[in-house]
């Protein structure tokens, strides 16, 4: 594709919310066969924050449009081109994207849980525009570089992607936990650690595919192609940990002890440790209150602890990636080295637990999340206030309204984070990193 008229992704013309709604209402007067529709043709514009109310967009073309946090939630878009679009962050649940063309699609950080993605085309693809001396050049794209599809960081759990086109796509760090990839074109394609955890890849190809780090317990690979398949360091059911069963007692009953251990300062019961352990399927985690517990090295991967008690425990190196702890209280607790992939802690508290000393005056347990990943996380409108941040990788997260008054952010790994209307008085960062 080729046209010296195409404009570069900063110079997109926006498109404001009354005129999609026209856009739309014409578009599914088109899909009725109705006299006045039209077809959905939007190339090359900016139609970012807006939202598609649940529409039914199939065979609309978006060719180079931005749509980053776009709300495209339990549309219809079958069939439909998003060409070489920027769909960063965007909120894709539910939809419909069968038959879609995703060529050259930027789709990292992308909500798309429970969408279907069955037959898409997530291939290489890029746009070509002509110099002043009519020379080819690449057309710049904004938030990545080069032709692949990228699903970085994308949210994919429970996504139908059967027999999709996926050669060379770029899904690392994505959460494809419970995905249906039967019959895929893999080949090539990156999946350096994601949560591939109890998907379907039956019948599909991964020749030269990179799935180091990933997480595959459960994953379910029969007559795949695996020739030159990179499964250096993945992580299986057996790498998760120990069994809690093997305790010997139920977690209420261990709990029971604990509580009585911090009621008593120490002189009776005994403090919770489930250091090690696999708690991933643990029902119901959340209602149990694991204020002062130790749990170094445990697995919680895709766990729903939102609104959890976690204050002032010990969670060093401990697996939370894909987990859902949105308002979790995490006061004074350390996650030093943890694994915090895209989990959700939006309005989570996350600053210093407050102490008053014998003789009167205060002191501060701040939260420690030094060393620990948070890749892709969302941490909208979290109270990070006095926590200590050196070195944490937060590349692509989303700080937006966060309060990070007296963070420490020394050494932080910032690339592609968002920290838009956050109150940043006297914190320690270097934001020439972003």
């Amino acid at each position: 594709m080729a046209d010296a008229s195409i404009p570069d992704p900063g110079e997109l013309l926006p498109l404001h919310q009354d005129a999609l709604d026209e856009i739309i209402k014409k578009h599914d007067m088109f899909l009725r066969g109705q006299q006045g529709g039209a077809r959905a043709v939007v190339k090359y514009r900016n139609l970012s924050y807006l939202t598609f109310k649940a529409s039914d967009l199939s065979n609309a073309d978006f060719t180079g449009s931005l749509f980053i946090e776009t709300d495209l939630s339990y549309c219809k878009f079958t069939s439909a081109c998003f060409f070489a679009c920027d769909l960063r962050n965007a909120n894709m649940r539910d939809a419909v994207f069968t038959r879609a063309d995703f060529r050259g699609a930027y789709v990292a950080g992308a909500n798309l849980i429970g969408s279907d993605l069955a037959e898409a085309d997530l291939r290489e693809g890029k746009i070509m525009t002509r110099g002043d001396k009519g020379e080819l050049t690449d057309r710049k794209r904004s938030g990545g570089k080069g032709a692949k599809t990228v699903f970085t960081g994308a949210k994919l759990a429970s996504t139908n992607m059967t027999g999709t086109q996926a050669k060379s796509a770029d899904f690392s760090d994505a959460d494809l936990s419970g995905v249906l990839l039967k019959n895929a074109d893999l080949t090539g394609a990156n999946f350096h650690g994601a949560n591939l955890a109890d998907s379907d890849l039956t019948g599909s190809v991964l020749t030269f595919a990179n799935m180091r780090s990933a997480i595959i317990s459960g994953a379910v690979m029969d007559r795949v192609e695996k020739q030159g398949l990179d499964l250096g360091d993945v992580i299986t059911e057996d790498d998760m940990g120990a069994k809690l069963e093997n305790l010997g007692k139920t977690l209420p009953q261990l709990l029971e002890e604990h509580t009585l251990w911090v009621a008593t300062a120490g002189r009776s019961g005994r403090q919770l440790d489930l250091s090690g352990y696999d708690l991933r399927d643990v029902l119901d985690l959340r209602r149990f209150p694991f204020t002062a517990i130790r749990a170094i090295g445990s697995n919680f991967l895709n766990q729903d602890l939102r609104a959890a008690e976690l204050q002032s425990a010990t969670f060093d190196r401990a697996d939370f990636r894909d987990c859902k702890m949105a308002e979790a209280d995490l006061r004074g607790s350390t996650f030093k080295y943890a694994q915090m992939a895209r989990v959700d802690l939006s309005n989570a508290k996350i600053g210093g637990l407050e102490f008053k000393k014998p003789d009167g005056t205060k002191r501060i347990q701040r939260v420690d999340m030094s060393g620990a990943s948070l890749r892709y996380a969302n941490l909208r409108y979290a109270d990070l206030r006095d926590s200590v941040m050196m070195g944490v990788d937060l590349t692509n997260a989303v700080l937006s309204g966060a309060d990070l008054r007296r963070a420490d952010f020394t050494g932080a790994i910032l690339k592609g984070a968002i920290f838009d209307h956050c109150n940043m008085q006297d914190t320690i960062i270097d934001l020439k990193t972003l």
